[in-house]
């Protein structure tokens, strides 16, 4: 027969929990909390600084190439010249190209989900000409409200981001302070580290956040620049658009790719056929086999590489406090906090 727990050993096992143990919990807790209100409360200047230090981390790569052949003032000048003159280009062109490219797919997806012979209708009647029971109405409706109400979003939002033109000339200027007295202000951050692990968090910081971005920003770059050459080449409606869609969504660790490549497919269906779409789905599985297997493993070999179970994590919690900027940070920053305390359980293969 069963015999009933013993109470004594609930009480002894309550008993264990000290008064100290619980008082650090909270505290612990209450500072976590704390920690992110302030992070919330900060979002626009941590957006803003964020973005300057990438684009200082960037710029420090042809500083660092320049100052082989002549002064340090001399290649910051060139540096900022340059990258001033290239940034306004590529705004201009690349902006003007995506608004006019949004807008063109805007138009054509919503004429052709409005039309009575869609590429749902038509895969519909081929389900039923072959007595396969698969009703797609309902996901029609749902992917049209989607695709309205998204396509909406894009463009109405679009003129608002080039008209903020005061957060990009602040992130410009701070990114240009930090590309000039870059090492004083890493030195300062650190003296918030205690002495005796300034090396390690140092080394820790450099490796896995800095490593991971600039890793991440070159394969999305090169995998942008593929997709566009292969789409242009099998001709595919709106190549640069798609290859940049496919590009920003490569920027998420984990998931990234896969979202960018489905959405893609599923706006070729819904502007051309299945067929396209199809053909679409397999160049974009092959230039992720060949990023995945031969490029992230020569790119990303010094950055440490987490579970695929933490790096969801990560990015659920980074979405919850920060928003696309979480989204985009939460992985590179487990990498450290992973790296710091040595959590080997939390590390990948």
């Amino acid at each position: 027969m069963n015999q009933a727990p013993d109470p004594k050993k609930h009480r002894s096992r309550w008993s264990q929990i000290s008064t100290n143990t619980l008082v650090r919990f909270l505290l612990f807790f209450a500072s976590g909390w704390a920690l992110v209100a302030i992070f919330q409360y900060f979002e626009y200047v941590i957006f803003v600084f964020a973005l300057s230090g990438i684009l200082a981390l960037l710029l420090n790569y042809p500083l660092q190439f320049l100052q082989r052949f002549v002064g340090r003032r001399l290649a910051l000048g060139l540096v900022i010249a340059l990258s001033l003159i290239t940034i306004i280009a590529a705004v201009v062109t690349i902006g003007l190209t995506l608004t006019n490219q949004v807008q063109q797919l805007a138009t054509l997806l919503l004429q052709t989900l409005n039309t009575s012979n869609n590429p749902f209708d038509q895969l519909q009647s081929t389900l039923a000409a072959r007595n396969i029971p698969f009703n797609l109405d309902v996901i029609e409706a749902q992917i049209r409200d989607v695709f309205v109400v998204s396509l909406n979003w894009i463009v109405s939002s679009l003129p608002v981001l080039f008209q903020n033109y005061v957060t990009f000339i602040i992130i410009l200027v701070v990114a240009f302070f930090m590309l000039i007295d870059g090492a004083k202000l890493w030195r300062l951050v650190l003296k918030l580290v205690p002495a005796q692990h300034r090396n390690r968090v140092s080394i820790a910081v450099q490796t896995n956040f800095f490593g991971f971005l600039r890793g991440q920003l070159l394969i999305s770059f090169l995998l942008s620049i593929a997709t566009f050459l292969v789409f242009a080449l099998f001709q595919i409606p709106f190549p640069f658009l798609l290859a940049v869609t496919i590009g920003v969504f490569d920027l998420i660790p984990g998931i990234g790719a896969t979202l960018g490549v489905s959405l893609v497919c599923l706006i070729i269906f819904v502007q051309s056929n299945w067929l396209i779409a199809f053909k679409v789905l397999l160049i974009c599985l092959v230039l992720q086999q060949l990023q995945d297997n031969l490029l992230s493993p020569r790119v990303m070999q010094s950055t440490i590489h987490l579970s695929p179970v933490v790096v969801f994590f990560a990015l659920l919690v980074g979405t919850k406090i920060s928003g696309l900027l979480g989204l985009f940070l939460a992985v590179p920053i487990a990498g450290v906090i992973v790296s710091l305390f040595n959590l080997e359980e939390a590390q990948g293969e």
